[in-house]
């Protein structure tokens, strides 16, 4: 813990470091170069107030401007919300949009753990942080995000089997989003969300899955009708020795049977026969 610690402090020192450098390099202009920047000033002084119509930039409050003197980040970091000053000869801007930015990771062919082939696709949100090191140290921050969330996803999946990428979604998302968050934090990006959004099977697969679970089931239910039987069995074993012990029980019995068929509406016709009757024919 306390090395992990160590090393995260290392970083943040780190990365604090290079925006500082970044932010105050424009002192390093030269002498030729602040010349430029003071004949800059004069000619806006000389040719106010039209000169100050390209002076006057706005960003809005979503975005931030981050200004180049000479081709070098001025010092102060990105501008904005609201009114900033440029000089129109040696100044140019970029802004950079701070918002929250949703992105569908194309769905990708992934080799599991257990060598079976599956389609995965998601969803990443994540937002520029620091807009000094979205414009300096990367070309296409949206794009390299993209890239790398595509082979995150293929690499997690890749150390997982079937039934895990299955049942465990939020914790192959939250690993996604920790490693996203890890690898663009130089960038100045912040990785706030990954979800997980289909899991695609090949159809072969699909129809071993269905039936295997059909199989299962249909075990669980002869398990189950064969425990009735047995129960059923043993509460007809136990009315056979109560009937046994009391032979008035089978008369009772046999009315009640007559009261239940005579109470459908039926063309049933019975003709009451004694057992004692049948005797004298099994003797013989």
């Amino acid at each position: 813990m306390e090395e992990g610690r160590e090393t995260s402090a290392m970083g943040e020192q780190t990365k604090t470091g290079r925006q500082a450098a970044l932010e105050n390099s424009d002192s390093d202009i030269g002498m030729c170069g602040w010349m430029l920047v003071l004949f800059s000033i004069l000619l806006t002084l000389l040719t106010l107030p039209i000169s100050i119509w390209m002076c006057i930039k706005i960003v809005k409050e979503y975005e931030r401007a981050i200004i180049f003197r000479l081709g070098r980040i001025l010092r102060g970091g990105a501008k904005g919300p609201g009114l900033f000053f440029i000089l129109p000869c040696t100044d140019s801007f970029i802004n950079v949009d701070m918002r929250t930015i949703t992105f569908d990771i194309p769905p990708q062919e992934v080799l599991t753990k257990d060598s079976v082939t599956v389609s995965v696709d998601g969803v990443v949100y994540y937002r520029v942080q620091n807009a000094t090191l979205a414009v300096a140290n990367i070309t296409n921050a949206d794009a390299a995000t993209r890239l790398l969330a595509q082979t995150t996803l293929r690499n997690v999946l890749g150390t997982k089997n079937l039934a895990e990428i299955l049942s465990d979604r939020e914790e192959i998302a939250h690993s996604m989003q920790s490693t996203l968050d890890d690898a663009t934090d130089d960038w100045g990006i912040k990785v706030e969300r990954v979800e997980i959004k289909d899991v695609k099977l090949p159809l072969q697969l699909q129809r071993a899955m269905a039936a295997e679970a059909e199989a299962a089931r249909e075990a669980r239910a002869k398990v189950i009708a064969a425990e009735g039987e047995m129960n059923a069995s043993r509460a007809l074993k136990e009315a056979s020795l109560v009937i046994a012990e009391s032979p008035s029980a089978l008369q009772l019995r046999y009315l009640q049977t007559l009261n239940t068929i005579a109470a459908e509406k039926n063309s049933t016709i019975i003709f009451p026969l004694p057992i004692d009757m049948m005797q004298s024919f099994l003797k013989r």
